[in-house]
């Protein structure tokens, strides 16, 4: 693991604006690798909708490591997870991170939200006090077994506080010991620009259509100078949109496939043949013995 993260070091150095796409479960941790991602986010907010929940706050520290441990398994690209508010107060976001760890963490995100937290894009966010924070992101990286392990603070306060406050808000946390900034919501192109030149830490930008940001595309958030660029919901939108469709046609009478991959297509994507090479290899050796 200590490669790994250290291989996410090297990414966010370049500032290049390296794309994370939101997994969730196995399927997509194995598609977004297949696709050739260099890194993955484990998405709080897809992480609740696989739950069959909205995002604000009811996924468990439990769940979320349990799905860390399954997807850092299935991917070979560092996994860059979120922790939410680290599920209560510093104690708590202390026994997480080595939590995280444990299960395969190349990175974990904190939020300065208030519990229960609320999806970044949504209104009625509340914020906790700016030191207070810092104490926690303080608290977490003290926690760290491995100094590899990525640390990223982010702030809700733009929708809150405005946006100075924000800046000041990451560059305080980037002081305490994150070691990514991650300011959510801008809401502006001109405060998108400013955040990378204006935090003293790498900067993250969260991708997320018809949301409180302006759109922006990837090659400009390159030249902006971002190290990272999380998608949460490319997976779990994209096949909640998929299943809503089919769905709908089924229940209409409309059994057609348009869209439906075959089962060997879908079992390919999955690395069937390395299972199927294995059990041949090990049946030949028996064979000759």
């Amino acid at each position: 693991m200590s490669e790994i993260r250290s291989r996410l070091r090297e990414l966010l150095a370049e500032r290049s604006a390296v794309v994370a796409p939101g997994v969730f479960d196995g399927l997509s941790a194995a598609l977004t690798v297949s696709a050739g991602f260099r890194a993955a986010y484990l998405s709080g907010a897809a992480v609740a909708a696989a739950n069959g929940l909205p995002d604000v706050g009811l996924a468990t520290q439990t769940e979320f490591v349990q799905l860390l441990a399954l997807v850092s398994g299935r991917m070979d690209v560092p996994v860059i997870a979120d922790a939410d508010t680290g599920f209560g107060d510093v104690t708590h976001a202390y026994r997480t991170v080595q939590l995280y760890e444990r299960a395969g963490a190349a990175a974990i995100q904190l939020e300065d939200q208030e519990f229960p937290k609320r999806c970044g894009h949504i209104d009625g966010k509340r914020v906790v006090d700016a030191e207070e924070f810092a104490r926690k992101i303080e608290a977490a990286a003290q926690a760290r077994r491995d100094p590899e392990t990525v640390l990223i603070g982010r702030t809700d306060a733009c929708a809150v506080h405005g946006f100075d406050e924000a800046v000041r808000r990451g560059n305080l946390y980037a002081e305490a010991g994150a070691d990514l900034v991650f300011l959510e919501a801008p809401g502006t192109f001109d405060q998108v620009r400013r955040v990378p030149a204006e935090v003293t830490a790498p900067a993250l930008f969260n991708l997320v259509p018809r949301g409180k940001t302006p759109q922006v595309e990837l090659a400009e958030l390159a030249e902006l100078g971002y190290a990272l660029v999380i998608m949460p919901g490319l997976c779990v939108g994209s096949a909640a949109a998929a299943m809503r469709a089919a769905l709908e046609r089924a229940a209409r009478g409309d059994v057609g496939t348009d869209g439906q991959d075959s089962p060997r297509g879908l079992f390919d994507a999955l690395g069937l043949s390395f299972w199927e090479d294995l059990r041949e290899s090990y049946a030949g050796q028996a064979a000759d013995a």
